[in-house]
């Protein structure tokens, strides 16, 4: 049994470097835009980070800077990530590149639910279909696996421009800029995973 932060439920497993910055962050801004959309019904979001140091909390500047636009990361503890927790998620979101392609390279069987941030959120919003009928842990499987058969046929969105960078050492006002632009990706994310649900559709009718 994993532990409580990586339940055995679909969820979403967001991940960075130190696990002190970007994916906390993250973490906090896409749980956020979640259970405004789903409530009690919201999968687990979480992070981790491929070298964190197990129990670290966040960076004084992420949790300035979060909690400027209304999250609260004070009470993170960064978790270095176990290939068990890549295996359990329903989808892996690398911060960067470089977080995609290690979570593959040492587990290669999450290949096909691993991306980056804008990656993940240019595929989901390029799929075509209806909207993903069930419960909010099997839209969200379905997208996912959406995306990545978009993926593999060759939609690729902009792979120039799919990294958030990292803000560690950097002042305040960086972390600012890159605490925005996970705002707005995350907000992004959840609308794409979320919001084409049966009932949404029928209400926009």
């Amino acid at each position: 049994m994993l532990d409580s932060g990586f339940g055995p439920m679909a969820h979403v497993l967001l991940v960075c470097t130190g696990n002190i910055c970007r994916s906390p962050m993250a973490e906090a801004f896409l749980r956020s835009a979640v259970e405004r959309r789903l409530g009690g019904e919201a999968p687990l979001v979480a992070s981790a980070g491929l070298i964190a140091r197990d129990g670290a909390s966040a960076t004084p500047e992420a949790v300035h800077a979060a909690a400027e636009l209304g999250v609260d990361v004070a009470g993170h503890t960064a978790r270095r990530l176990l290939a068990d927790h890549t295996r359990a998620a329903a989808v892996v979101v690398g911060m960067a590149a470089e977080h995609r392609d290690e979570i593959v390279l040492s587990t290669p069987e999450a290949v096909s639910k691993t991306f980056t941030l804008m990656e993940l959120v240019r595929l989901v919003e390029g799929e075509p279909g209806p909207p993903t009928p069930g419960a909010p842990a099997e839209r969200l499987v379905a997208r996912v696996a959406g995306a990545d058969r978009l993926r593999r046929a060759g939609f690729g969105g902009d792979p120039l421009d799919e990294d958030v960078a990292d803000p560690l050492g950097l002042p305040l006002d960086a972390y600012r800029r890159i605490a925005l632009e996970l705002d707005a990706w995350c907000e992004r994310l959840a609308a794409a995973l979320f919001d084409r649900s049966p009932v949404a559709a029928g209400r926009e009718g």
